[in-house]
């Protein structure tokens, strides 16, 4: 058969200088699900797996009891002063989100800059997200603040998640009108059971835009890795606390989806989860999914997305089931 395209040692981010492994390792569950000694495992093993490309926030984990948001940032930072491998990857962060520096007022976003380069411990952050809008600041002082970052040697590159379409244009419009530095990523909820994305333009705009994207919620909370197959399967004793997120697709078109996957998976010998990130990342304006992994054992299964390469009709099948 014919293979859709071939895996790519590096790709690159938008029109930046950053290149990346086709694969983003989700930071949302350092210091929620995975513990220090599990976040390191997790990290170490990304790295000697391949990857280099990690997704953070600043607000991460602040939902969980005892925590204060910052929390993955600084265990990523401790990693990184661990193991002196900070020119070994290549790190996304997020503002905007509570707790501490809740908006994207341009004074906003350079004090969350500087409070994020303190827990990650470096002196720049590879790309760096409007994590969510506010629509009420102008686009204009959002896209200035950003710029200035760039311009400071604090960001590299500037990423967007979460802004709507028009705001997403009129920010990239304003940058290169006014000669500031544009955005080159994009970061928007997109899946294999979630593809809102291809309709409602905004991978359109990530085309015309030249905006690489990157996938969350890439496997949908789990389901897509085939762990939640029944409603019991979401409350049993040990489910991740993002299980019942999951059951939101146990219905007749989830069903479909799980069925296409499992097919693929049993012929090339693989995890279903390896083969629904594949999925994702063959699909237009894809840079790379994101996908988190709270333990070892869940990180093979990811790692091997990058390098499995699905011909055109087991791309056909699995959109067919998911439409």
């Amino acid at each position: 058969m014919t293979q859709m395209k071939a895996q790519p040692n590096r790709t690159r981010i938008g029109a930046s200088e950053l290149e990346i492994a086709p694969l983003a390792l989700g930071g949302n569950v350092f210091g929620w699900t995975a513990d220090r000694d599990d976040s390191f495992a997790v990290l170490d093993a990304f790295v000697a797996g391949g990857g280099d490309f990690i997704d953070t926030a600043d607000s991460y984990s602040h939902w969980a009891p005892g925590n204060t948001g910052g929390d993955s940032e600084r265990i990523i930072g401790e990693w990184i002063a661990a193991r002196g491998s900070r020119d070994r990857v290549v790190i996304a962060t997020k503002v905007a989100h509570p707790p501490d520096f809740m908006g994207l007022g341009g004074a906003n976003i350079r004090a969350a800059a500087d409070a994020s380069l303190q827990r990650l411990g470096t002196d720049r952050i590879d790309l760096y997200y409007a994590h969510h809008d506010f629509p009420e600041v102008p686009i204009e002082e959002i896209a200035e603040a950003f710029s200035s970052l760039v311009d400071a040697g604090k960001v590299r590159a500037i990423g967007i998640s979460n802004l709507a379409a028009d705001r997403i244009v009129g920010w990239c419009e304003y940058a290169r009108a006014n000669g500031l530095h544009v955005p080159v990523a994009l970061q928007p909820h997109y899946s294999l059971v979630e593809r809102e994305f291809e309709t409602n333009g905004l991978r359109d705009i990530a085309e015309a835009q030249q905006l690489a994207v990157f996938p969350y919620y890439a496997l949908a909370r789990g389901f897509l890795a085939g762990k939640y197959r029944t409603p019991a399967d979401a409350t049993a004793a040990g489910a991740s606390p993002r299980a019942e997120g999951a059951a939101q697709y146990l219905d007749a078109r989830g069903e479909a989806v799980l069925a296409a996957l499992d097919l693929i998976a049993n012929a090339r010998q693989v995890e279903v989860a390896t083969v629904a990130l594949a999925w994702l990342r063959l699909q237009p304006t894809v840079a790379a999914p994101i996908a988190s992994a709270r333990n070892m054992a869940q990180l093979p299964a990811i790692l091997a997305s990058m390098t499995l390469d699905l011909t055109e009709s087991e791309v056909a099948a699995l959109t067919d089931a998911s439409a």
